[in-house]
């Protein structure tokens, strides 16, 4: 015969509290409205009994779910996963699961997973998917479902928003390259309709301007996405069209680690013929040859302001949309070097 299933009111007994005080002091959000010696009481019960709150029945009388749908385009990128567990680490606290999906940067597996998402109805979004203008966004806001963004912003800045300062991140890197020495300096930009394609290239431009430097078209190159592959064809584009450049500044890691492929290629060394910058400190970038010099930020801290942004809104927080900036940091390494 089955084991009998163990109920509310019998960790309560066990506890000797009322039903109603077991079921706060059982959920991380009214934890705190419970003195922490009922608390521990209460969940040490619940441990001796094997008791397991009935999710579909808290949702219905909470009309929540207590599940977060979160976007991520391309899980192969080893930026991501930091992320991820910070933000899953923060929402868990709070008594939320994260349903992760993969969109590989296509637009059409990204409106279906977050539909299918939307069906199971998630309590609201974390979406490092989006583009400067998406559709999804207004769609989410019609739903009424709370949406945060994640290592991305919304072009009119309309929705809670956690990034890097994109911008003074280039300018760090190619401030680094004309200290030693580079004004010969190309750059790999990432896809314009992301916002940290367009903030790092407009970085760039700022930092050439700053230093009195130019910045012909033949220097630039733009990808379609933020892939090594992508990378190697721009890397490519460049020493076919800009041949006498020293240094390369890349809009990611994946784009620099694509820059090195063409270099090997072209039987070019790095940094004895041309320095390599990256941006993001992705793990492992360090175990390259030659290690990358690159812009890091706290990956793990973004994806836990980015549960923040999300849990404010789902706790009832309607003020004033918050934009976060986290400071971006010089890594030098091995791929830089002074000319000689």
């Amino acid at each position: 015969m089955p084991e009998p299933v163990v109920k509310l009111r019998d960790v309560a007994r066990l506890a000797g509290v009322h039903p109603a005080t077991a079921s706060r002091a059982l959920n991380p959000e009214t934890r705190l409205l419970v003195s922490e010696e009922t608390a521990k009481r209460v969940l040490a019960a619940a441990a001796e009994l094997g008791y397991r709150p009935n999710a579909v029945a808290r949702s219905l009388r909470t009309r929540r779910s207590h599940t977060v749908g979160v976007l991520i385009p391309d899980l192969n990128n080893p930026l991501f996963p930091p992320m991820i567990r910070g933000l899953e680490d923060r929402l868990a606290a709070a008594g939320y699961v994260a349903l992760i999906g993969n969109t590989d940067g296509d637009d059409a597996r990204e409106r279906q997973v977050f539909e299918q998402m939307l069906a199971r109805s998630v309590d609201g979004y974390v979406l490092a998917t989006a583009h400067l203008r998406n559709p999804l966004l207004e769609e989410a806001v019609q739903a009424g479902v709370p949406v945060v963004l994640m290592n991305r912003m919304a072009e009119d800045y309309s929705f809670p928003s956690v990034t890097v300062d994109n911008e003074r991140g280039v300018k760090m890197a190619v401030s680094h390259l004309v200290g030693l020495g580079h004004t010969k300096i190309a750059y790999i930009a990432g896809p314009q309709d992301l916002s940290t394609g367009l903030a790092r290239y407009r970085g760039f431009q700022a930092a050439m301007a700053d230093a009195g430097l130019e910045v012909p078209p033949s220097s630039v190159a733009f990808s379609r996405a933020f892939s090594i592959e992508e990378g190697q064809r721009c890397a490519n584009e460049i020493l076919a069209a800009s041949g006498d450049c020293t240094a390369v500044a890349a809009g990611n890691d994946m784009l620099a680690v694509g820059c090195y492929h063409a270099l090997d290629q072209a039987g070019r060394s790095c940094p004895t013929d041309i320095s390599v910058v990256g941006f993001n400190d992705m793990p492992f970038i360090d175990m390259l040859r030659p290690p990358l010099t690159t812009i890091a930020f706290p990956h793990y801290q973004v994806g836990t302001e980015a549960a923040q942004l999300l849990i404010d809104r789902l706790n009832g927080d309607t003020g004033r949309v918050k934009v976060l900036y986290l400071a971006p940091e010089l890594i030098i390494r091995g791929s830089t070097a002074s000319l000689s």
